[in-house]
């Protein structure tokens, strides 16, 4: 029996040994260590030996499964590491291949222009001013100076929600509301936000459109501080060498009036296509407030005046990017987007 033992516990701990996966190593466990196994069948054989012998082979029987247990044991870490090193080395990442490039978006055209803009003016001690697109009448035009049946009225095609609401055509209306809360004290904000209109849309035209408008209210305010202002303003969007032109015109919420012109970028002043071959491209309205405008927001126009100016985000973006259609900046076409996101900064 002992020579027996001795044979098996050498074979086991070859085959333990010859295993080349964990499926072969746990048949040799069962094959030697299972239930039917010769190890185990001679432990139940202890039964048929002399009382004086059972002790001593007890004992090398249980050294004899102790041992190949043990190997066992040994060999399946063996065969976990090797399996863990086979599963790294085909998953493992080549990290000198180029990455996958990431599609990122960047901020509109419009969005850019109007943050350029904010910027300027609240770097010359202006407040950004909002308020609501749908708008009472009397903010939208009675208290600009256009009471019912004036008839610059029809100039702005209104949207009516009822007779006394509507969409608002231009943010004048912050201005108006502003003048209005802030009850005879100096004012110097600039208003960006939609507008609506009744209009059909073609490459110069949108029933929705961006603009902002500035306004300037304290003592000694004059057409030289607003002409300043805005040269200020065409040299920083269109370059040092822009030079602007005030020409008289009417709005019903200032007086005087007048169409600031820049000299044309593309030309320098001597005539091309993007200024009709004048030399000149017209840019905003602006204005100095008109009294009565002062007056229904509870100024006193004897003893303060003001300023203001208007302008569209989206004529300036299609001269300054060379857009030749209005309507690119809302059809969302990602390849007509995508150009600008090279000009980020």
């Amino acid at each position: 029996m002992l020579e027996q033992l001795t044979q098996l516990k050498e074979e086991a701990l070859s085959k333990v040994s010859a295993a080349e996966d964990m499926k072969q190593l746990n048949e040799v466990r069962v094959a030697f260590l299972g239930k039917k196994g010769p190890i185990t069948e001679l432990s139940k054989g202890m039964g048929k030996l002399p009382a004086d012998e059972r002790p001593k082979m007890g004992a090398l029987v249980n050294e004899v499964r102790a041992e190949v247990q043990q190997a066992l044991d040994a060999r399946k870490v063996e065969l976990e590491e090797v399996a863990i090193n086979e599963q790294l080395a085909k998953e493992a990442i080549d990290i000198t291949l180029p990455g996958r490039p990431v599609k990122v978006g960047g901020a509109h055209p419009l969005t850019r222009v109007i943050e350029e803009i904010e910027d300027l003016f609240i770097s010359m001690g202006y407040e950004v001013a909002e308020g609501p697109e749908v708008e009472k009448d009397y903010y939208n035009f009675e208290a600009l100076n256009l009471p019912k049946g004036h008839p610059a009225r029809d100039m702005q095609d209104t949207f009516y929600i009822s007779e006394e609401i509507l969409l608002r055509t231009h943010t004048s209306p912050v201005q108006a509301r502003t003048m209005e809360a802030k009850k005879g004290e100096s004012i110097k904000i600039i208003c960006p936000g939609k507008v609506f209109r009744r209009d059909n849309d073609d490459a110069t035209h949108s029933h929705q459109f961006t603009q902002i408008e500035g306004l300037v209210v304290g003592e000694n305010i004059r057409m030289s501080d607003l002409k300043g202002t805005l040269d200020l303003f065409a040299k920083k969007m269109f370059g040092d060498d822009r030079e602007i032109r005030l020409r008289p015109s009417f709005f019903p919420f200032t007086e005087p009036s007048v169409e600031m012109d820049i000299s044309c970028f593309k030309c320098g002043g001597e005539g091309c296509n993007v200024c009709k071959h004048t030399g000149w491209i017209e840019i905003l309205g602006a204005g100095m407030v008109h009294p009565n405008v002062l007056t229904m927001a509870g100024y006193d126009p004897k003893k303060v005046s003001g300023f203001a100016f208007g302008m569209g985000p989206e004529r300036i973006a299609m001269l300054k990017y060379g857009v030749d259609d209005i309507r690119h900046f809302y059809t969302n076409d990602v390849r007509f987007l995508s150009q600008f996101h090279r000009v980020e900064e």
